[in-house]
């Protein structure tokens, strides 16, 4: 077995039990298993492949990260981390996501014009005053 953990920037996000991690680095996809050689390299944006000691799939969709395997251990650290059973509720749970996340970008965007504007004005208040 791998003892797995994934990382986010404020958490421990998973620590479990694996047989086998697949995942997708610059190169292309690749596959770990507890006795594969130790290794470090840079994900890619994209899936993760679990398999439980059950034998039993799961799917995580990733940004990108890094991954270490050191003996029977892995480490994933990425900035985000989204859990599904199957392939199509991950590539729900990611567009809602995703849309939420744009949302608030463009609330965020609003709030920064209407900032850059009172600015703008209060500038040339100040000059008309000169």
């Amino acid at each position: 077995m791998i003892d797995l953990k994934i990382l986010l920037p404020e958490k421990t996000f998973l620590k479990r039990k694996v047989k086998k991690i697949v995942a997708e680095a610059e190169n292309g996809w690749f596959c770990l298993l507890p006795r594969h050689t130790d290794f470090i390299t840079f994900l890619t944006p994209g899936i993760l492949i679990l398999t439980t000691p059950e034998g039993k799939d799961l799917y995580w969709a990733i940004d990108e990260g890094i991954l270490i395997k050191y003996e029977k251990k892995v480490i994933i650290s990425t900035r985000n981390a989204i859990e599904g059973e199957d392939l199509v509720e991950l590539k729900n749970r990611v567009e809602e996501i995703f849309i939420k996340t744009d949302e608030k970008e463009k609330d965020a965007q609003i709030a920064l014009s209407k900032l850059e504007a009172d600015f703008v004005r209060s500038f040339l208040n100040l000059e008309a005053h000169e």
